[in-house]
């Protein structure tokens, strides 16, 4: 009998604890500026951190660099503009995607050219090989019953 009220007792403050979650949950509203902070800092590198965005970094750079987002956000500014205040203070580096810019094209167009080249290289030695043998030409017999009569004719000199 008391293993059924222990069971009885835990099955009702299973059910308890499980009905009042709803009642303890809150809604956050969301906030816009705290979207658009959320997407600025997930696009930057931590500058201390090993390929860690500043949104995900526990670090005190980070954390300061996250301060500064909001603190420029909640004043107005755009994206792309606080994107470059982390470009001027820490470089291409700040970005955890790379951009196209300046001398770097090289680096994201270089895998393209070199597999051109190599498909017109490849396109070339296909070329060569599949060319046709070139054909005897008509005078060669004319040759060859040219040599055959000297042929004829040195034999024709040693027999006598």
């Amino acid at each position: 009998m008391n293993i059924k009220k222990i069971y009885l007792t835990l099955m009702v403050m299973c059910f308890i604890g499980v009905w009042s979650v709803p009642g303890i949950a809150v809604d956050q509203i969301e906030d816009p500026t705290e979207d658009s902070v959320r997407n600025i800092a997930k696009a930057l590198r931590c500058a201390v951190c090993q390929n860690q965005s500043v949104y995900e970094s526990n670090s005190d750079l980070a954390k300061d660099m996250l301060a500064v987002i909001r603190t420029k956000v909640a004043a107005g500014e755009k994206e792309a503009a606080i994107r470059d205040y982390f470009f001027q203070r820490y470089g291409d580096y700040v970005y955890l995607e790379p951009t196209v810019r300046g001398g770097n094209w090289l680096l994201w167009a270089g895998p393209f050219i070199a597999l051109l080249i190599g498909a017109i290289a490849l396109l070339s030695a296909l070329k060569k090989w599949r060319q046709p043998e070139s054909q005897p030409s008509e005078s060669l017999p004319s040759d060859k019953n040219a040599f055959q009569d000297r042929l004829k004719n040195e034999l024709e000199k040693v027999d006598v």
